[in-house]
């Protein structure tokens, strides 16, 4: 398994690369890291500044709205299937008391 690094230290070796103008290739080197790993983390820099690093336990705010709706559709079909099965069951009362 390979190295973990910290958000600040990834933030770091990016702001060097996107900021300062240092290459990936030197900056890697110099941080002893794979320059494919600062490359990844300088494109998911871009990609969103905001939050371009989460950690463990941590979603991006666009993430976590994702993960709340899909819940929410969840239960919401849940509520569905019990509404069908209690309109069976009435159903089912009312043609048995009809019949009477």
């Amino acid at each position: 398994m390979g190295v973990k690094y910290s958000t600040e230290f990834k933030k770091q070796a990016v702001k060097r690369v996107a900021e300062c103008g240092e290459t990936s290739a030197a900056v890697a080197r110099e941080l002893g890291i794979n320059a494919n790993s600062l490359r990844d983390w300088l494109k998911t820099y871009k990609e969103n500044k905001r939050q371009p690093f989460v950690g463990s336990g941590n979603l991006r705010d666009i993430d976590a709205e994702n993960r709340r709706l899909r819940k929410q559709m969840r239960d919401m079909a849940e509520e569905i299937e019990i509404l069908k099965k209690a309109a069976a069951i009435f159903a089912r009362e009312l043609k048995i008391s009809s019949d009477s």
